[in-house]
């Protein structure tokens, strides 16, 4: 036998073990009922908005603020200063750098929270703060949340108008999560005259000397930045001046919009952000602390709390039906889950299938409804992406009623087709939300105002749809590929929104291709395979920073299971199942391998907003390497690969 068969030989005896206890990991984490639920971590900004909520929660007395959560207070602050970086600041991933809205955020919380102005850690953190430009650097959000307690000029945070309710289908036009964000603060910044801060407090130590507090205006006079900066004093002097009869009907309207949003969900699109700003809008509207709307919006928002062995800290929401998807695919695609297991995960899925209208249905009223949220109950908001994901967990097993979940394939199935934007992609829960004027709004500054197709998504839906049967030829399939052909970059990479960020987007832009019957001999193809290769590291792995974000390009970092998986899976959908980089790649995951079968990952590789919010999902690094390992096997005809 020659050298190389040798070696090929002991791969994949290797890589067949690897697998083995990988898939037995996996499967101990599954629960009783059938689904797989990983904490979601992100970065300290949910901490300190969480002193900022127990601030308006439990107002000061004569001043003095002393709030019944004091116990719960400090444990935050605990949280908080271990994740401070040794030059003082706060970052929002992992080894990046201080972020000034996270820093500030952070001061204010702190302060509040009890730390002395000389406090060493508050001295540092604030050197640091004006270092990056002070407070006129944070983003809008942070000024909003500061001006409600009067500790930052009113005229110079944005106004939220919640007369936007009355303006048809504007609101459809932002994307869900920021509609769902903006309308229980619109109500905020209605109805609030202003919440007390404690006696003497401020923060008025953080601005930068000679930097004006107005809104910055980078793109010229003539630019829907100025028209709307010229909106929002329009809109300031309208708030003093304007019809208060109109104003009450569009509060009426945005509490009956967002109280709809509550049911059947946990907390308004169940995610932090909206979840902090209805418990503010239900107390300014005089529900009392008693009232069933108030006891379950603080409860669902609690519930997103960790405080046990694990630490204290806030998930930004609940990942199980993505996180079911995932390793549910991952485990079928490996040939060695027992049948039963799997049964279990799509008995289960099968039960979150959504069947009521939400937001998305404004676009599309004739669409039957389908498809999976993200979270554990998210009616209004079935997410695409995971629709995708559970589709091709669900044609990878078989539950206990197959006429059921047949049909609810086929459901599912046509309301992806019938959610393709006209440029042939797809996006996350939205169609066609793609009016770009609209992130020059003052408070669009979060860096997601729009929720636009991109290529990760495109190419999971194109699997997805593919997997069910939707031929290669169906036009919605021949689109999405002229979709990806479009968006690829120059390197011959694609961007990854909801990944980090170009092995995220490739990976998934070839496996789409792949699956939609693109002949991988094409140049397109071949250059992306190239690229994946140009940029793995030395032993073997791939990284990617979030950084990638920031630059517009891949920033490369240490290696990660996670994203090896992911440049592994690429090469294999590119054609390339015979390199040095795949089969390093695949040694890589085989060395890094824990003695229980499971992989370590301190970075995040996952995104929620690019360059303002990333997220940690704790089970990508088990179940993406088991998919990349078991499809290496099944492309080397690996006995076992496939599954029974």
């Amino acid at each position: 036998m020659s050298p190389s068969l040798q070696v090929t030989d002991t791969l994949l005896t290797g890589c067949s073990r690897t697998l083995r206890q990988a898939v037995s990991f996996l499967l101990g984490k599954q629960h009783r009922d059938g689904y797989w639920w990983a904490d979601l971590t992100a970065d300290t900004t949910l901490e300190s908005d969480f002193i900022v909520l127990e601030l308006w929660r439990h107002p000061p007395v004569n001043g003095v603020w002393n709030p019944p959560s004091r116990e719960r207070i400090q444990k935050a602050v605990r949280s908080i200063l271990a994740r401070q970086l040794p030059d003082g600041g706060f970052n929002i991933y992992a080894q990046g750098p201080s972020e000034i809205s996270a820093c500030v955020k952070a001061y204010t919380a702190l302060k509040l929270a009890g730390l002395a102005y000389d406090d060493p850690s508050l001295a540092r953190l604030r050197e640091r703060i004006l270092a990056l430009g002070g407070l006129q650097a944070a983003n809008s959000y942070v000024k909003v949340n500061l001006s409600l307690f009067g500790l930052y000029p009113r005229e110079h945070a944005p106004s939220i108008p919640v007369e936007g309710m009355l303006l048809g289908r504007l609101i459809y036009e932002m994307s869900s999560w920021t509609r769902a964000i903006v309308i229980p603060l619109a109500i905020v910044d209605a109805l609030n005259t202003g919440r007390p801060a404690p006696a003497g407090f401020t923060v008025d130590e953080l601005r930068a000397p000679g930097v004006p507090l107005s809104f910055p205006n980078d793109e010229g006079f003539f630019s829907w930045r100025n028209f709307f900066l010229l909106a929002d004093r329009t809109l300031k002097f309208w708030e003093r001046h304007g019809s208060k009869a109109l104003r009450r009907l569009a509060i009426r309207r945005a509490e009956k919009w967002m109280l709809e949003r509550t049911r059947y969900s946990d907390g308004v699109a169940a995610i932090y952000p909206p979840m902090m700003y209805v418990i503010m809008a239900l107390d300014l509207l005089g529900y009392s602390k008693g009232h069933p709307h108030v006891v379950e919006a603080e409860q669902q928002f609690f519930n997103l709390l960790v405080d046990d062995e694990r630490g204290f800290f806030f998930q930004p929401c609940f990942s199980v039906v993505w996180d079911t998807g995932i390793a549910a695919y991952a485990l079928g695609e490996s040939g060695q889950a027992p049948d039963h297991a799997l049964a279990r995960s799509t008995d289960w899925l099968l039960t979150k299938e959504i069947r009521r209208r939400g937001d998305w249905s404004v676009k599309r009223p004739n669409v039957e409804p389908s498809g999976w949220y993200f979270e554990l109950a998210n009616e209004f908001y079935p997410d695409i992406d995971d629709t995708a994901q559970v589709l091709l967990a669900l044609a990878r097993s078989r539950g206990s009623d197959p006429v059921k979940q047949d049909a609810c394939m086929r459901r599912a199935v046509d309301w992806l087709l019938a959610m393709q934007s006209k440029d042939g992609g797809w996006a996350a829960f939205d169609v066609d939300n793609n009016w770009e004027f609209l992130s020059s709004v003052p408070f669009a500054d979060h860096n997601a105002m729009l929720d636009p197709t991109c290529p990760d998504i495109t190419g999971r839906v194109l699997e997805g749809l593919s997997a069910c049967g939707v031929k290669r030829d169906h036009s919605a399939i021949r689109r999405g590929v002229e979709f990806l052909k479009r968006t690829q970059e120059q390197d011959g990479s694609w961007y990854g929104r909801w990944g980090v960020d170009y092995v995220y987007g490739t990976f998934l832009a070839l496996r789409g291709l792949e699956a939609a019957g693109e002949n991988n001999r094409e140049a397109y193809i071949l250059r992306a395979g190239e690229w994946l290769r140009s940029i793995q590291n030395g032993d073997g792995g791939w990284g990617e920073s979030c950084e990638s974000y920031d630059r517009g390009t891949f920033v490369a970092a240490a290696s990660t299971p996670s994203q090896t998986a992911w440049a592994v899976l690429g090469l294999l959908a590119s054609g390339d199942s015979t390199s040095d980089s795949v089969h390093k790649g695949v040694e890589y995951l085989m060395e890094t391998q824990r003695a229980d079968g499971g992989w370590d990952e301190a970075l995040a590789t996952g995104t929620g907003f690019p360059r303002v919010f990333y997220l940690q999902y704790h089970y990508y690094r088990h179940s993406f390497p088991v998919l990349a390992l078991a499809c290496y096997l099944k492309a080397k005809g690996a006995p076992g690969a496939d599954r029974k």
